[in-house]
């Protein structure tokens, strides 16, 4: 098998987290007085570590989010997912399928874990992940497009970093995978195509199928 480890991004990748959580953080912040579309948002926060938020709009307005802004924010996208959110289509069928065939896989996501754990439950993949492969960008300080993370966790589980496939559906996310060393596949469903093949992604995907037929070259 070309890889040893296969590291999933989860919002947008394994949950369909992405229009949820861009739609709740543009209404937000708009209603903070920082006038935001979920275009937008997409274009400044997708992919990105919580931190992010705070730091554009200090430096587009010269302002501070108040406190209590990212819980408050949170607890607003954990009601919207407790209505609405779901798996990736086939991402569950693909878990299931990877397992089967033995072959290792992990997350790695700029959320906190929090987050990741929220949004798996939900969807019902928390099952499908062991503890010790979900990784967040708690674990290293820095989110994405920094490569920490997923150095941390092809570390973490003995892989050799040229051996590990990152499936990723941001900029950010293809831009830390290739600084990490990894083959990085852009899943392409939100994301605008150019962006990703533009940050260096080895490939593209449309549907997540397409992961087993990577790991059969």
């Amino acid at each position: 098998m070309r890889y040893d480890l296969v590291i999933f991004d989860n919002d947008g990748v394994l949950v369909d987290s992405e229009p949820i959580s861009n739609r709740v953080l543009a209404g937000y912040l708009t209603e903070l007085g920082y006038p935001t579309t979920v275009e937008d948002s997409y274009r400044d926060y997708m992919g990105c570590a919580a931190h992010t938020v705070h730091d554009v709009i200090g430096e587009r307005y010269g302002a501070r989010l108040p406190e209590g802004f990212d819980e408050l924010f949170h607890a607003r996208v954990f009601a919207a997912f407790g209505r609405e959110l779901t798996p990736v289509a086939g991402a569950e069928t693909l878990l299931k399928a990877l397992r089967q065939r033995g072959v290792p896989y992990c997350v790695a996501s700029s959320a906190h874990h929090e987050w990741i754990r929220t949004a798996l439950d939900l969807t019902g993949l928390r099952g499908h992940h062991e503890e010790e492969r979900i990784f967040s960008a708690q674990d290293v300080g820095v989110g994405k497009p920094a490569p920490d993370l997923f150095l941390h966790a092809a570390r973490s589980l003995g892989v050799d970093p040229a051996r590990c496939l990152v499936v990723e559906d941001s900029r950010n996310g293809v831009l830390a995978a290739r600084a990490a060393g990894m083959d990085v596949y852009g899943y392409a469903a939100l994301t605008d195509p150019a962006k990703l093949t533009g940050a260096g992604a080895t490939g593209l995907l449309t549907d997540l199928a397409e992961v087993l037929d990577l790991l059969a070259v």
